[in-house]
């Protein structure tokens, strides 16, 4: 009795993800940590110094976190409302809050009890900030104003009403201690020097701006709106440069990483995007559960943290980089020492002796082997194999059509094995390399089960998403087959005029040899 031959599975590449060394870099942060927050968190910022906690608004709470802490290290809950856009001071020192009731709070990081109280806008205030001379605070609000305080007085210096929608985000000058950007949902982003009494410079983003994000040098701009991240040039009076739209939808927010070399966005698409800020295409990107409000890094890029609107917090940590420590372990035999000898011939005089190379079938093949057609199907089709490996299935059904048991296989099937073969067959039919042999485990199928088709619901249903799928596939290949069509007609004809151009180049090539010759 000949020996049994294991099934041949079909190996087929595949089209891998391309490692970067931004790939590489942007997966060794840990599996994250989820926090849950009373309310949909707007704001995650973390403090400038060691040992970098971050405040996260949420609801009508500010919660100071450690950076390895599940639980708040501190709390500021004297908002009678909602809280906004709790910002550190760049000493880490101070905090100051907006709200929905209009008023401005500013705390001391080692109180509970607000230091200053600003009173002057009229609606709620979602933007606040302090300018690089630590001193003063701007801050924006819905009463479409942008304002200017001082701190040791609790005085309004001064107010601009250039907006004329919602002013929603904003951010301070790290190289001039007067300037200030705005970000309004009137489309506008607006520069104002608080020396002067209007806005310096005016940039129309195109769609209501949620977020805007000046870089270390002072030189480039980053707005967010819409789908849409786009950069200006301010030394050039606000030129745009560059326009990103990888978003599907709302980009809510922007951050840079500690050296300015990545610029990242968050958007209502469960997504962040991560750009480099030379080339700005999108060198890594994250998934999330939900949509995104905020995100922050942490001044050494070693924490990442996500506010979403379900006010689930996700914060990862970088992995701890290994040291290179000589081990101390015993010495191994060289790498010659096991390939020794494999390369030698022998020779007429040697005598050979072949060890027996025992062979491990799998599941599918000791069933096969025993001619159990029905139970190797089943090994076959359940979900990691159909999931991850789906060609091991397919060729199990081949290997039972070659045999002729495949339809003895697929019959007699109750209402759940039933649904999971038109599951499989359904999204695997349109795939080229597995096209040939589904179309016909589909086509048995229903010849199997066409009685019964009507008395189970979930059967039925399969039934139809089957008929769809292959309806579909079927439109495609007519679509194809007429773009084919038209590029045969374009090429013909660009085949026709060069063969119509080489045959006047070498008439005209025969006259002047012609002329040539009568000449002499």
């Amino acid at each position: 009795m000949a020996a049994y031959k294991p099934v041949v599975v079909q190996a087929c590449p595949k089209l891998g993800e391309r490692i970067t060394q931004d790939t590489l870099y942007w997966r060794g942060y840990k599996t994250p940590v989820q926090i849950k927050e009373f309310g949909a968190v707007n704001k995650i910022d973390f403090s400038p110094v060691p040992p970098y906690n971050y405040a996260v608004t949420a609801s009508s709470r500010i919660h100071i976190y450690g950076r390895y802490s599940q639980e708040p290290i501190k709390t500021f809950s004297r908002f009678r409302d909602a809280a906004y856009c709790a910002t550190y001071r760049d000493d880490g020192r101070l905090l100051a809050a907006g709200s929905e009731d209009g008023v401005i709070r500013l705390f001391d990081i080692s109180g509970k009890a607000p230091l200053r109280q600003f009173e002057g806008h009229t609606k709620p205030v979602h933007q606040v900030g302090f300018l690089s001379d630590k001193y003063r605070i701007f801050s924006g609000g819905d009463d479409y104003s942008s304002n200017l305080w001082d701190i040791p007085s609790a005085t309004e210096i001064v107010s601009y009403s250039e907006h004329t929608d919602y002013v929603r985000c904003g951010c301070a000058s790290k190289v001039n201690a007067d300037v200030f950007i705005t970000g309004s949902y009137d489309h506008t982003v607006k520069l104002f020097d608080a020396r002067t009494k209007s806005s310096v410079m005016t940039i129309e983003h195109g769609h209501p701006v949620e977020s805007v994000l000046l870089f270390p040098s002072g030189g480039l701009l980053v707005s967010a709106g819409g789908r849409y991240v786009k950069v200006w040039d301010v030394l050039k009076g606000g030129q745009l440069l560059v326009s990103l739209k990888n978003h599907h939808k709302t980009v809510t927010c922007l951050c840079l990483n500690s050296s300015g070399q990545r610029l990242l966005s968050g958007s209502l698409d469960r997504h962040v995007k991560i750009y480099s800020t030379t080339s700005y295409k999108v060198v890594h990107s994250f998934n999330y559960a939900t949509s995104i409000l905020s995100v922050a890094l942490s001044p050494e890029d070693e924490t990442i943290v996500v506010g979403m609107t379900n006010g689930v917090l996700n914060v990862k940590h970088r992995k701890p980089e290994e040291k290179n420590e000589k081990s101390q372990k015993k010495r191994q035999p060289a790498y010659r020492t096991y390939v020794k000898g494999r390369t030698y011939m022998p020779k007429q005089e040697d005598f050979c002796v072949s060890k027996p190379v025992k062979r491990v079938l799998r599941k599918y093949d000791k069933l096969l082997r025993s001619f159990q057609s029905s139970k190797a199907l089943d090994a076959v089709l359940e979900p990691p194999i159909m999931l991850h490996t789906p060609e091991v299935t397919v060729a199990v059904m081949q290997e039972l059509h070659r045999r002729g048991t495949l339809r003895s296989a697929l019959a007699g099937r109750d209402e759940k094995q039933v649904n999971l073969l038109l599951t499989f067959v359904a999204r695997r039919v349109i795939e080229p390399r597995f096209t040939p042999v589904l179309v016909t485990v589909a086509d048995m199928i229903t010849d199997i089960y066409q009685p019964v088709v009507g008395q189970s619901a979930i059967v039925d249903k399969q039934f139809l998403k089957l008929q769809e799928a292959i309806g579909k596939e079927i439109d495609y290949q007519e679509e194809l087959l007429e773009v084919l069509g038209m590029m045969d007609t374009l090429f013909a004809t660009f085949t026709k005029k060069r063969d119509m151009c080489l045959e006047e180049n070498k008439s005209n090539g025969l006259t002047e040899i012609v002329e040539t010759n009568m000449n002499y």
